[in-house]
């Protein structure tokens, strides 16, 4: 196993309150992907919906990866002005929210 070279992913895992319509979730998600052309150390980003049969998912329905080269860059993503405006955006229309930094461990079999 081999840890990846400075590449730390940064997962959020979300559940939108129930009174936030599709529309407006739709929104959300495309602001969430523009921070992708708007802050430089964010160098991917992809999303999903939980699809899982063993429905083990505690409420959470998307989940949002981001890949950066470094726990500096993340930081520096945080802090980020874009970030800051769109967080509390983002986060008021959550009923839950749980973020995971990592840095992940390729297995080579």
């Amino acid at each position: 196993m081999e840890e990846a070279k400075g590449v730390v992913k940064h997962v959020l895992l979300a559940k939108f309150k129930g009174e936030i319509p599709p529309e407006k979730i739709e929104e959300l998600i495309k602001g969430y992907a523009n921070l992708f052309n708007l802050i430089e150390p964010m160098k991917a980003f992809q999303w999903g919906k939980d699809v899982s049969i063993e429905n083990l998912h505690q409420g959470f329905t998307h989940v949002f990866e981001s890949t950066f080269e470094s726990t500096e860059g993340i930081a520096e993503y945080i802090a980020h002005p874009a970030h800051v405006e769109f967080a509390n955006l983002f986060l008021a229309s959550l009923d839950k929210v749980l973020v995971f930094d990592y840095k992940p461990t390729f297995v080579r079999c």
